[in-house]
C-alpha cells in the first residue's frame, strides 16, 4: 500500500515539476508494488512457480530500465528545468517510505529469487530517492535540467542491473529444479531395475 500510494504521488509530482528523475522513482514504486504483490502470491509455492515469478519481475524491471533510459534520452533533447522545491520534497516522502520497508525486509535479502526481488526493488529505490534529493540540489544550484536527467539515467541502470541479478539468480533456481528432477528420475529407475 505504501509502495502504490507514493507511485500516485511521485509521478503526479513528476509530471508536475517536470522531472524525469521523479518519473523514473515512480516506476520504480509501481515496479515495487507489482513485485510486492507476485512475491506473496507465489510465498509456499513450488520452486518452479517462484522462479517463474522471478523471471517474470526480471523482464518487468528489464522494460521499465529501457522505457526510462528511452524517455530520458528524449528529455535530453527538449531539456527543460524541473522545479527542484518539488523534486526535492518528494524524494524526501519516498526515502521515507523507502526505508521503512528496507528495514521490514532486511532479514529476507538472502532467499530465493523470488524474495531476492522484492529485497532489491526496495533497496533499489531507497538509493534512486537520495540521488532524487542530490539531482533536486543540483537543478536549483545549477538551474539546469542536467542533473535531472543524469539521476534519470542512473535509476533506469539500477532497473537494469536488478534485472539481471533476479535473471541469473532465477535461471540458476530453475536448473537446480530441472537438475533435481532429473537425479529424482534416475533414480526412480535405478530403484526400479534393483527390483527387477
Amino acid at each position: 500500500m505504501l509502495n502504490a500510494t507514493m507511485f500516485a504521488v511521485e509521478i503526479g509530482g513528476g509530471v508536475m515539476a517536470g522531472s524525469q528523475a521523479l518519473q523514473a522513482d515512480a516506476l520504480d514504486f509501481l515496479g515495487d508494488t507489482l513485485t510486492y504483490g507476485m512475491s506473496l502470491a507465489v510465498i509456499g509455492l513450488s520452486l518452479r512457480v517462484r522462479a517463474t515469478a522471478a523471471l517474470i519481475k526480471s523482464a518487468t524491471l528489464a522494460f521499465m530500465g529501457l522505457w526510462v533510459l528511452g524517455t530520458t534520452l528524449w528529455h535530453a533533447l527538449v531539456l527543460g528545468t524541473p522545479r527542484a522545491e518539488v523534486m526535492g520534497l518528494i524524494g524526501f516522502l519516498a526515502l521515507a517510505t523507502n526505508a521503512a520497508s528496507v528495514l521490514i525486509l532486511l532479514k529476507y535479502k538472502d532467499g530465493d529469487a523470488n524474495v531476492r526481488s522484492v529485497w532489491l526493488c526496495s533497496r533499489n529505490d531507497a538509493i534512486g530517492n537520495i540521488a532524487v534529493m542530490l539531482a533536486a540540489f543540483g537543478v536549483w544550484s545549477t538551474a539546469t535540467g542536467w542533473p535531472d536527467v543524469l539521476v534519470a539515467a542512473m535509476i533506469a541502470s539500477l532497473f537494469l542491473n536488478s534485472a539481471s541479478k533476479i535473471l541469473r539468480q532465477a535461471l540458476g533456481e530453475w536448473r537446480l529444479m530441472h537438475k533435481g528432477r532429473r537425479t529424482g528420475e534416475l533414480s526412480g529407475k535405478l530403484q526400479t531395475a534393483r527390483r527387477t
